[in-house]
């Protein structure tokens, strides 16, 4: 019997527990005394959180209480990519957070090259943002999981999904 197995290395921000950290987020905010009388928001557009506060100090502290929310709903904070804090009028300050999504192509490929130099017999290819790994042995297929769940210094966040 010939069957292939195969699944798809893939990096992507679940939106909805984003969506549920900034409202919780919004939340904390605007019962903590430190952030009393202050202007300071959080806006999701598509794949990107625009940040508005009065002072960097407190742009900094929004930031951190964002990040402790994203991390307790099991979003990666790899995925965060922060833009530069930028003025914005009555002496307030703004910042854009992108939200990352897809395995960008040069991490791909070497992911790709480490499959292939570590003599496991799975077939490694990128299609778009991810990498679809197929072999016909089910255990050959763990042990490439297992390697690239130890690759040190990625750049995202890698989940595997679409296992066949």
């Amino acid at each position: 019997m010939a069957t292939e197995y195969s699944f798809d290395v893939v990096s992507r921000v679940d939106i909805t527990e984003v969506k549920n950290a900034i409202d919780q987020t919004e939340r904390e905010i605007s019962t903590r005394f430190d952030f009393r009388g202050t202007v300071s928001s959080i806006e999701l557009s598509e794949n990107e959180l625009k940040i508005h506060s009065d002072d960097e100090f407190k742009l900094e502290l929004l930031l951190e209480i964002l990040r402790t929310r994203l991390a307790k709903r099991n979003v990666s904070l790899k995925s965060l990519e922060y833009g530069k804090v930028e003025s914005a009028m009555r002496n307030s300050v703004r910042q854009t957070v992108t939200l990352k999504q897809g395995i960008p192509t040069d991490e791909a490929k070497r992911i790709v090259r480490e499959i292939k130099a570590s003599g496991l017999k799975v077939n490694a290819q990128i299609q778009g943002d991810q990498v679809r790994v197929s072999s016909k042995d089910k255990d050959s297929l763990q042990n490439a999981q297992k390697l690239i769940k130890s690759l040190p210094d990625l750049v995202c966040d890698v989940e595997f999904d679409n296992y066949r």
